[in-house]
């Protein structure tokens, strides 16, 4: 029987939610509590809901609306290579990148799934032979530095992964190549990361899926005035380049590379960092076993997502919940605080998933809406966050939900003892009292001291911060994001609003004729006279 789409608000599990009655924090968390509010998330993941404002009695009406509304059935229904991506009329397999789950996915005798696996195996094969030195930059000197050219989720998500691992890497010395990253177009970007380098041992890497992403030519073109003007006659700057890109784009298996290795319409952006898009850079700079185990963890996660106990499920009660809070409770941003300096980047690339996923108001079919969707997200590394935003989240006028995420471990396993414990336990202390402080608060007679609580957060937490544990960690929010818009109708795989902003600077650098834009002339006129 095929699966049924229905607005959130025309739904019987939803009216039925809107009656049952809101709980309390603080009378809600016990010890017992925090011990039993628990799903395995994968990876040696933990997912912790003890501190947000959900009883038995919530959650059996999250699991009956995630039920009528289908959302396993229509997650295997994007597993199986349906057109779940309506907008484009497109598959929506970012999930097959990381292995297969269902079952194969075709199209026109081609397996979709046979054709990632592929461009791994060719990324594994370039990387290794960089990494030997059988590959050399064009005037014989071995490479040392990848720099990735791209935009949106050709820079956030690839660049927060390298990041997280950049710690893991040098302690269990996997540590291949230096990775760098030009997105802005401003020229700022490009200039210092050129500075920085030398571009007799770079590989750069260009990713654009059509070969016509303006930004990331842009910035192509600047390196490569930038290498020109190296004053080495014999750098080749075609040996210095790979592209990552569609078969059918002008970048494709063009002389200017080095090696062109590809991706298709069925993966969006900001879901590409199990693709070639993020497999390239990190297999340069990691080696292929560490991407290979970042999508282990990542599969783990997927598998664990297709649970339809959201008791078991932690994908799936995050994201409940967090509709809970955003349609139920009124709630218009989440926070989301690692407290692990390597995922400094993580919450940026979270801003993108879930804002450019989610962010719509209308439904599948292109119908208005009439209830909220996707939350403002936004977020900080704990614990400098504590000194910066964290006063408005404890005493502001908004409740805003909290998700943290801890480690038992640091990466790089210095620390020292200072005042009876080590850095590492200092900060974890802090992520302890912070989840305890928001939800319980504290009560003083002067009104600048009182904490009224109920401020609900969640946490994902786990022993070590490794290969594995990011997969999960990225698979749980892209699990997430895509049950909330499979809940509230939307298609969470198009990005529509993105693109005005394009056709608006085409049309003022004279590109798209003469019509009449007097308006953006004048705000232009600001920063250019």
């Amino acid at each position: 029987m095929a699966v049924k789409f229905n607005n959130l608000d025309k739904t019987e599990s939803f009216k039925k939610l809107q009656t049952l009655k809101k709980t309390s924090l603080k009378g809600l968390i016990t010890p017992e509590r925090i011990k039993n509010s628990q799903i395995e998330a994968g990876g040696g993941l933990t997912y912790n809901y003890s501190a947000k404002a959900v009883t038995d009695e919530i959650i059996k009406a999250l699991g009956e609306l995630a039920l009528e509304q289908e959302l396993i059935q229509k997650y295997m229904e994007i597993l199986s290579g349906t057109r779940m991506n309506t907008g484009e009329n497109r598959m929506v397999l970012h999930q097959l990148t990381r292995g297969e789950t269902v079952k194969p996915v075709e199209e026109n005798g081609k397996n979709i799934g046979a054709f990632y696996a592929e461009q791994k195996k060719r990324i594994a094969d370039f990387a290794n032979k960089v990494h030997k030195g059988e590959i050399k930059g064009s005037t014989g000197k071995n490479f040392d530095t990848v720099v990735q050219i791209g935009i949106g989720g050709s820079d956030l998500g690839p660049r927060a992964l390298y990041l997280a691992l950049e710690g893991w890497a040098e302690v269990n010395k996997k540590s291949m190549m230096d990775a760098m990253f030009i997105s802005n177009v401003d020229p700022d970007d490009a200039t210092a990361v050129a500075a920085s380098i030398d571009p007799e041992t770079t590989l750069f890497i260009l990713v654009s899926k059509s070969g016509t992403t303006q930004e990331t030519l842009t910035n192509q073109a600047f390196v490569l005035d930038i290498i020109g003007k190296t004053g080495s006659e014999n750098l080749d700057p075609s040996k210095h380049m790979i592209a990552v890109t569609s078969e059918t784009s002008p970048l494709a298996k063009s002389d200017e590379f080095l090696e062109s290795f590809y991706i298709d319409d069925y993966i969006g952006g900001r879901y590409s960092s199990t693709s070639a898009v993020g497999g390239a850079v990190l297999s340069l700079a990691f080696g292929p076993e560490t991407f290979e185990a970042i999508l282990e963890g990542a599969h783990d996660a997927d598998i664990r997502a297709l649970e339809a106990d959201i008791t078991k499920n932690a994908a799936l009660m995050d994201a409940m919940i967090g509709l809970y809070e955003r349609n139920i409770l009124g709630f218009p941003s989440t926070a989301v605080l690692p407290y692990s300096q390597s995922l400094s980047r993580f919450p940026a690339h979270l801003q993108q998933l879930d804002m450019e996923s989610n962010g719509k108001s209308v439904n599948r079919e292109g119908n208005p809406i009439n209830y909220s969707t996707g939350p403002v997200i936004f977020g900080e590394p704990g614990t400098n966050g504590q000194h910066s935003f964290y006063q408005l989240l404890h005493q502001g006028t908004d409740i805003i939900p909290l998700q943290f995420i801890g480690f038992k471990n640091s990466q790089r396993g210095y620390d020292i003892e200072i005042d009876g414990s080590e850095s590492q336990t200092k900060l974890n202390a802090n992520l302890a009292a912070q989840i305890t402080a928001f939800a319980l608060g504290s009560d003083n007679t002067n009104p600048n001291k009182q904490f009224n609580g109920e401020r609900p957060s969640s946490l994902i937490y786990g022993s070590d911060l490794n290969p594995e544990s990011l997969g999960a960690l990225l698979a749980h929010f892209e699990n997430k994001v895509m049950f909330q818009g499979l809940a509230w109708n939307i298609n969470s795989f198009d990005q529509e609003g993105v693109q005005l902003g394009k056709v608006l600077t085409k049309k003022l650098l004279g590109d798209a004729g003469n019509d009449d834009i007097s308006i953006l002339e004048a705000y232009f006129k600001l920063l250019d006279e």
